[in-house]
């Protein structure tokens, strides 16, 4: 059993930055993936950014590639997006999740994983 908590969420201007973190707790094992979502209200969760515990490749939706960069500590078992460039169509909940195993187009799709964070507020204004 794997259990997510992230933090960094909040309210910042458009341009400004973020960096929400995901502390994992329980077996993180080398096959699995992290990935972070987002929900606006109104929409569906929507893939933001995925990443292979090891090796550690990267995957990005397109409207946040550039601007966001997914990374871990596999010290402290933590995930971070660091957000840049922030946009008001930015604003959702952001949700990290972790998948026991995803490939290819699976690796974006929120059905893949297996555990999720309760998510964490990002606001940006205009």
């Amino acid at each position: 059993q794997v259990q997510l908590v992230e933090s960094g969420g909040g309210l910042v201007q458009a341009g400004g930055s973020l960096r929400l973190s995901c502390a994992a707790s329980g077996r993180i094992f080398s096959t699995y993936y992290m990935g972070w979502f987002r929900q606006a209200p109104g929409k569906g969760r929507e893939f933001v950014a995925t990443m292979s515990w090891s090796p550690g490749n990267t995957a990005y939706a397109d409207s946040t590639k550039g601007r966001f960069t997914i990374s871990r500590d596999n010290a402290s078992n933590t995930v971070y997006l660091q957000m840049n460039s922030l946009k008001p169509e930015d604003t959702a909940v952001y949700y990290c999740a972790a998948a026991k195993y995803c490939f290819g187009y699976g690796c974006y799709r929120a059905g893949t994983y297996d555990y999720w964070g309760q998510g964490t507020q990002v606001t940006v204004s205009s």
